[in-house]
């Protein structure tokens, strides 16, 4: 073998290993990107997310020579513009608390945006083998989250706190699973699982839940995953339901709807009605061992009467408040508790909802950047199913994988969004992990065409 041979041998070993690396780092990212307990305080509360999505950037940014695609430059332009906003609303901030709030804000945009531009680019760069598995082990995640907190409430009905046998000593805080109230001396547990919030662990699942349904309906009989997705699917709803999230539920029924549209004709098949009546069963089983106890706790979250209800309608009262003093800018960016810490009471109160955090802390220039960012993405969705279609006609069969893909994907944007009125996770890294694979799959698969 000759010198020339050998180097370029060796520069391919370190190529290899440099992709291995930042394969690993990438899933990784995908898998935990919902696991808000695991993290620990250093200046601040770091997750185990944020820790890989650190490493996974200086990686990408040590290995990778080559050119971003336009969609991971665009993505850098929505950056710059969201920077112009917030940076221009930190002059209305006017209290010590008030920058701490800013600065860790600021942190978290700036990581979410840089690791959105990045993986895009190399989701678009590895191809569809690795981006079918990279949406593998994001889905894993969730579904890891949901088989936790099962067992979280298993474990609550027998008296121990999961949470504290098994995370406390990771990470050296406190947690338990949420205890709505009591109906008869019996409390009246909503798991959380690995999220801080059994309303955020409601709204993400709506993610796989309407991603995924639309793949599994167009799987041909017979198929492998036919089976695994219709299992996962009707335990992630039995989960939901569990929540009690009236936020995840209006969630999956505004993407229920959108869904309806291209895919009514599957609502009478057997694929889709056998889950359905499996999950069906399993509820009329648990709810009849315990009706009076059921009776109570369903007519506690239908009724829209109590406090609960009234507080996710009254923060928007504070939208006109602050449009008539900072109109276009708001009060700063991670904001709103601070300003309102003398009206709530509380020092770390959000608003309950994405969109008054947006109007709040950002403005009118704030809402609009996100109007139109969120816009773009709405395109690629479109651009994905045109590029199904143009797949399913040439014959090709990834069409019968990406046509639907892209569908679910836009129902679970909607269904975000709805459900993003009343909570606030699309700050979260899940979404922007969500995102990621939006702007990624009309790349990936363009060259099919």
């Amino acid at each position: 073998m000759t010198a020339a041979s050998l180097t370029a041998a060796r520069v391919r070993s370190r190529a290899l290993s440099r992709e291995r690396v930042l394969d690993t780092l990438l899933l990784a990212v995908l898998f935990t990107t919902t696991f808000e307990k695991v993290h620990w305080r250093f200046g601040g509360q770091v997750g185990i997310a944020d820790v890989l999505t650190i490493l996974f950037l200086v990686a990408f940014l040590a290995a990778e020579r080559r050119p971003l695609p336009r969609s991971s430059a665009l993505v850098l332009g929505f950056f710059a513009a969201f920077l112009l906003v917030y940076l221009s609303g930190f002059f209305d901030i006017d209290t010590q608390q008030g920058l701490h709030q800013f600065v860790k804000g600021m942190v978290k945009l700036v990581f979410h945006f840089l690791f959105l531009a990045t993986a895009v680019g190399y989701l678009a760069r590895r191809g569809e083998h690795y981006f079918w598995q990279a949406l593998g082990w994001f889905m894993a995640g969730f579904l890891a989250n949901a088989v936790y907190g099962i067992l979280q409430l298993l474990a609550a009905r027998a008296g121990v706190n999961l949470d504290h046998v098994l995370l406390s000593p990771l990470t050296g805080g406190a947690s338990s699973i949420n205890i709505f109230g009591a109906v008869d001396g019996q409390s009246i547990y909503r798991p959380n699982a690995l999220t801080g919030d059994p309303n955020h662990l409601g709204v993400m699942l709506d993610v796989p839940l309407l991603m995924l349904t639309p793949v599994y309906l167009r799987l041909e009989r017979g198929h492998p995953l036919k089976r695994r997705l219709a299992w996962m699917l009707s335990f992630l709803l039995l989960v939901l339901l569990a929540t009690l999230s009236r936020s995840g539920l209006l969630g999956l029924g505004v993407g229920v709807f959108v869904l309806m549209l291209p895919y009514r004709r599957h609502v009478r098949t057997r694929s889709f009605l056998q889950p359905l009546a499996g999950v069906a069963l399993v509820l009329a089983v648990v709810v009849l061992t315990r009706l009076h106890y059921f009776t109570v706790v369903i007519r506690s979250r239908v009724h829209t009467g109590g406090g609960s209800t009234s507080l996710h309608f009254a923060v928007y009262d504070f939208i006109p408040k602050v449009l008539h003093l900072h109109p276009l800018l708001g009060l700063g960016l991670n904001n709103f508790s601070v300003y309102y810490e003398s009206i709530t009471g509380k020092t770390n109160w959000g608003p309950h909802s994405f969109w008054v955090a947006v109007v709040v802390e950002s403005g009118l220039l704030g809402l609009l950047a996100w109007i139109v960012f969120l816009r773009y993405v709405f395109l690629r969705l479109k651009a994905a199913r045109l590029l199904g279609r143009v797949l399913d006609r040439a014959g090709d069969p990834l069409g019968a994988r990406v046509r639907p893909l892209a569908y679910g994907m836009t129902a679970a944007l909607v269904g975000t969004i709805a459900a993003n009125f009343f909570y606030l996770t699309m700050q979260f890294y899940y979404f922007y992990v969500f995102a990621t694979f939006v702007l990624a799959l009309p790349v990936v698969f363009a060259r099919r065409r």
